[in-house]
């Protein structure tokens, strides 16, 4: 009872008003906030573009409602993940399990970009004829299918959270803001990367600095709030410097 006692108090949390208040009117709390919208609007470009893909085969008037499905279903999935993972992050080897991900993610993308001999291959048009498609119909097939897609995009969003920090109102916030983004101005994150492209590489630079972040707590080591911003800024506002470098170059 103590595992479930844990989650429901977690979940108690939520529904502090006081807790709101204080968070809401400290500066600091917005700057962590802002850091992991950030970092959630440039992963979450390119799954914006896949979730659209993915709905592309549908009649225009039903391709809103299959993506607002999809989008009620990521909330809610968020918010049952962050309640448990709150508890969960607590153990050791939960935390080591997340920096481990975390890290192969990372190295997974500088490995793959190193071999890229070519830019990405355009995303090819998805019709969910499978299983999902069989069992549900058409429409309801492809919400599940999207649905599906959210969950599996929120798993590297909710650890790097958790890397950011562990602080419920931050990891609520952010996530919820994270999500909408990925569904309201993905599209604003898909321009800036094609006209800087070096955002996608900072990006997975920072997630493997949270990696080394949730790693170094293991040991007692805790990197403070004010540092990892400064650190974030760091990272884009040099990557933008080199990116107007590359380009002051090449003219």
């Amino acid at each position: 009872m103590n595992v479930v006692e844990g989650i429901l108090q977690t979940y108690a949390q939520f529904f502090d008003w006081n807790m709101w208040v204080e968070v809401l009117s400290d500066p600091a709390s917005w700057g962590l906030i802002g850091s992991l919208v950030i970092l959630e609007g440039l992963l979450s470009a390119d799954n914006a573009l896949v979730l659209a893909v993915m709905v592309r085969h549908l009649p225009p008037h039903q391709q809103r409602k299959a993506l607002f499905y999809g989008l009620l279903g990521a909330y809610a999935f968020r918010f049952i993940a962050i309640g448990i993972g709150v508890y969960l992050i607590k153990l050791w080897w939960v935390k080591a399990l997340g920096a481990a991900y975390l890290a192969w993610l990372a190295i997974k993308y500088f490995i793959d970009h190193s071999k890229a001999a070519s830019p990405k291959d355009e995303i090819k048009e998805h019709n969910p004829k499978g299983v999902l498609t069989r069992l549900f119909g058409t429409f309801w097939g492809t919400v599940a299918a999207v649905e599906l897609m959210d969950i599996a995009f929120s798993v590297d969003s909710i650890l790097a959270a958790f890397g950011i920090s562990e602080k419920i109102w931050v990891l609520l916030i952010g996530g919820m803001l994270g999500v909408l983004m990925m569904r309201g101005i993905a599209s604003v994150f898909l321009k800036l990367i094609s006209k800087v492209p070096e955002l996608e590489t900072a990006a997975y630079l920072l997630i493997l600095i949270i990696s080394a972040k949730m790693a170094a707590s293991l040991f007692g080591y805790q990197m403070s709030d004010q540092a990892f911003f400064l650190t974030l800024l760091a990272i884009f506002g040099g990557t933008f410097i080199i990116h107007f470098l590359k380009n002051h170059k090449h003219a």
